[in-house]
């Protein structure tokens, strides 16, 4: 596989082609809190004005990426069918393990702690509803999408999945009350270990879940729309 390294043309691209085809740039947006999953259509330049980040900065960090293959890159290379167990096994069962644990945790923590200035209040119910909503949306794509796609594959029948990309901006939006809750998964000091733990859960599950809009929005479902134009 070609792995397309930034050139002079680095901000014309979109953040979601350059996540999906540079090893590492998904970190790298992750720390300037670029959004490359739910607005990967933005080019760089326009992601980062909207963000406020350093241009400078994140073009050399970018730059600096050394060429290879990375988890991205290697997801790039799968099949179709490789990607989809790839996404349930990695995704779709990581967030069925983590969310009822952190849903505990965040009701022990806003209740022990509901004085507490920097108590997230209001958690425990954003992660409910991002269980409900998130558990609707992967029991389609493993019901519904998922065995549509297999198919398609052999067959190079149109998928569309404007819908599930619709369903992806509400996660996001989710991701940002998250973040907004938690000042970004920032503990208070003295914060006890049921804090800790409930903070550094969340940020991952923030994580694994950008990672697997990600995977599906840039790399995934651009496969099928490839098909879905030739029919």
């Amino acid at each position: 596989m070609n792995t397309h390294i930034p050139g002079p043309e680095l901000w014309e691209r979109t953040v979601g082609d350059i996540a999906a085809t540079l090893p590492g740039a998904t970190a790298i947006f992750r720390k300037y809190k670029i959004d490359f999953c739910c607005n990967g259509d933005l080019t760089l330049d326009s992601a980062a004005q909207r963000r406020g980040v350093d241009s400078d900065a994140l073009e050399q960090a970018l730059e600096a990426l050394a060429s290879g293959t990375g988890g991205t890159a290697a997801s790039a290379a799968m099949s179709s069918d490789e990607l989809i167990d790839h996404i349930q096994t990695c995704y779709h069962e990581a967030h069925r393990r983590a969310l009822p644990e952190l849903i505990a945790l965040s009701r022990k923590v806003e209740a022990v702690h509901r004085e507490h200035p920097k108590v997230p209040a209001g958690l425990s119910d954003a992660l409910r509803q991002m269980q409900g909503e998130l558990e609707e949306h992967m029991a389609k794509e493993e019901t519904v999408l998922f065995p549509a796609m297999r198919q398609s594959a052999k067959e190079n029948v149109a998928i569309t999945t404007a819908d599930f990309r619709h369903e992806h901006d509400d996660q996001g939006t989710q991701l940002r009350l998250l973040e907004s809750l938690t000042d970004d998964f920032t503990l208070p000091e003295g914060a006890c270990r049921s804090w800790q733990a409930l903070y550094v859960g969340t940020a991952q599950l923030a994580e694994d879940l950008m990672e697997h809009i990600h995977l599906e929005n840039n790399i995934l479902f651009p496969r099928f729309a490839s098909m879905e134009n030739r029919a």
